[in-house]
């Protein structure tokens, strides 16, 4: 005869074998189904007085104290791979769509906030551009105003805070290819607002045009990059005096936030010297700190059109000498025999405006 045990819940007499002992106590089939859970991620079972409930799943309490957090938003419980940080802040978790929610309120980020990029058009020659204003205050009614109508198409771009402003912000795009600012970012438009709202750039004397150029466009592989990142640092120090013109800032300003390498005889001795770590950081002409991305900071702020788009032309065509001549070339080449191989007529207009090309002088718009 099988022996037999009491369930300590319901007080039945059950066979010992479909008896099941937790925490001491002999509980039946039943009483175990109904009062005790399996953890949903540690797999323990639970007294279920005891568990947590998050969307009907059951979570042990220490699981879910060490593993889970609760949404500044919604007060609903996440995991902690779930979780979304405004700027970074670890202390306000948000669920992603409290997150979302929460990020189109924020016209304005931090300094150091650095979305997931994302990419528009063909690459791998990507260009992003972090372009300074200043003088209308950093309002976020006004960089909401600006965002809905350079966002209204795809989100090519964000705003963030910039210490180095009196009162104004950065506009930031995401990696997009030279076409897409060309032929779908609303540059122009944007550009017209910002001056109706009374921000300038130019005229400002405190902001810069930054562009980046995504790593991959000067190669597969780290070497091949190397080499075409080399005859571009030489290319500015070999046409230093063109390129201060372009920029429109002084040799002292230029000194602070964009300095020079230093002119050498080879391509691969500036690189070097670059690698070295003994210079100004970023704050170089083509800042190479970034691991994705060269960042050309030589060029003051702008929000006259045709000079962006002249600016962007003009870093591609250096892409372009990089890439496609050898050192030995690129060592002869003039600035003249450069400029006469320019074809896109905003970069051209902008050469001759700055009687960087061999010309009539033109009429030129004001900067603003």
């Amino acid at each position: 005869m099988s022996k037999t045990t009491i369930c300590s819940i319901c007080g039945n007499e059950i066979p010992e074998r479909e008896c099941t002992t937790f925490h001491d106590q002999p509980l039946c089939p039943s009483c175990l189904q109904a009062h005790t859970v399996i953890c949903q991620y540690c797999s323990q079972r639970v007294w279920d007085e005891n568990i947590h409930y998050d969307e009907g799943q059951p979570i042990y309490p220490s699981c879910f104290e060490e593993h889970f957090l609760t949404c500044e938003g919604c007060g609903r419980s996440i995991h902690e791979n779930e979780a979304h940080y405004i700027d970074g802040d670890e202390d306000y978790p948000y669920c992603a769509g409290c997150y979302e929610a929460r990020v189109e309120r924020e016209a304005i980020h931090d300094y150091c906030y650095k979305p997931e990029p994302i990419f528009c058009g063909q690459g791998p020659r990507y260009f992003g551009v972090e372009l300074e204003i200043d003088g209308a205050g950093e309002s976020r009614s006004n960089a909401q105003e600006l965002l809905e109508i350079f966002n209204e198409e795809y989100p090519f771009a964000y705003c963030k805070h910039d210490g180095s402003l009196e009162d104004g912000l950065e506009i930031v795009t995401h990696p997009l290819s030279l076409e897409v600012h060309l032929k779908r970012a609303p540059w122009k438009a944007l550009m017209a607002h910002a001056v109706y709202l009374g921000y300038t750039s130019h005229q400002a004397r405190t902001c810069g045009l930054h562009v980046h150029v995504s790593r991959r466009a000067f190669g597969e592989t780290e070497r091949e990059q190397d080499r075409a990142i080399a005859r571009v640092l030489y290319f500015f120090e070999k046409h230093w005096e063109e390129l201060l013109k372009f920029s429109r800032r002084t040799q002292a300003q230029l000194n602070r936030w964009a300095s020079r390498y230093g002119y050498k005889d080879q391509p691969q001795e500036i690189l070097d010297h670059a690698k070295k770590g003994c210079h100004a950081g970023r704050y170089t002409c083509v800042n190479l700190t970034n691991d994705d991305t060269i960042e050309f900071r030589i060029f003051r702020g702008t929000l006259k059109y045709n000079t962006l788009i002249a600016t962007l032309q003009l870093i591609d065509k250096i892409c372009d000498v990089a890439l496609f001549l050898s050192d030995e070339e690129l060592k002869a080449m003039s600035w003249t025999t450069f400029v006469s191989s320019c074809q896109a007529p905003e970069l051209i207009q902008y050469l001759k405006e700055r009687q960087l090309y061999v010309n009539e002088p033109v009429n030129a718009e004001e900067e603003v």
